[in-house]
């Protein structure tokens, strides 16, 4: 006997295929979860097993192989995004998969508005950084991989001069702005708008989950939290993702030249 059962409106309008569920509207917390942290537990990954090794058997310092192991994973999240551009506009675009695009702000409105926020997530990541020093030792001394620790330049001692400005020299375009850049498009553009069943806990969310994301630095999260929750509410906010983009970025921009005069002038 033919089954003329129809399905119903719930069953009609549910993504099918991994296209859709990703291009949906609406992400299911599971979905979004794992989308959240994979790409994390990737660059653990690929550091341990590929990039580590590398960097000790050229005896460069252990800074470029996060620098590798990051590039590894977000590069191809980045072609990633840009191929469900392609799907569903027909080229490779981020328009139709980014949110958060449509400039609500003019350029000099937005510039001091991400000016304000790069300052203010600089300058309390730094604060922050005896709270990390205490969550470090309170519970993850056991982490014992080169450069893990409470400071942000464990990973550079140690190491001569010379190589120490080479490495960042050749990191500060991928670390220092290109690599926090894809991070900006896929966790605020792509993931961020597609929780509305969260209501107004959605920037928690997302800025909880990207703070666990760094697998690598566990002790960093509570302060991770502190000083990117402003910048991802008010993308959420305003719809705006050029004041994350000048947040983290162009703060990762400004701490690594800092960091590359510091090293240059022998003051690190």
């Amino acid at each position: 006997m033919e089954n003329t059962q129809r399905p119903t409106a719930t069953e009609a309008t549910r993504p099918n295929g991994i296209v859709e569920r990703l291009l949906a509207d609406k992400h299911s917390l599971p979905l979004s979860i794992a989308l959240h942290l994979v790409p994390g537990a990737l660059i653990v990954a690929v550091y341990a097993l590929i990039a580590a090794p590398f960097i000790r058997a050229i005896d460069a310092p252990i800074f470029a192989a996060w620098a590798i192991a990051l590039a590894v994973v977000l590069f191809p999240i980045q072609f990633g995004l840009l191929w469900l551009g392609r799907k569903r506009t027909g080229r490779y675009s981020l328009r139709g998969v980014l949110h958060y695009l449509d400039k609500p702000f003019s350029r000099g409105k937005i510039t001091a508005i991400g000016i304000g926020l790069m300052v203010y997530m600089t300058v309390v990541s730094f604060s922050l950084v005896p709270l990390d020093t205490l969550v470090y030792d309170a519970a993850f001394t056991w982490i014992q991989y080169e450069g893990a620790g409470p400071s942000a330049t464990t990973y550079l001692d140690g190491y001569s001069q010379q190589s120490l400005i080479i490495t960042l020299l050749i990191c500060l375009p991928f670390t220092g702005f290109t690599l926090p850049l894809i991070e900006e498009y896929y966790f605020r553009g792509f993931l961020l708008p597609r929780l509305p069943q969260l209501g107004k806990w959605a920037p928690l969310f997302n800025t909880v989950l990207f703070s666990v994301y760094h697998f690598w630095a566990p002790w960093t999260v509570l302060s991770k939290i502190v000083f990117l929750l402003p910048g991802v509410w008010f993308v959420w906010w305003k719809h705006d993702i050029r004041a994350s983009i000048w947040m983290h970025p162009g703060s990762a921009l400004l701490a690594t030249t800092g960091g590359l005069i510091a090293v240059s002038m022998g003051l690190m």
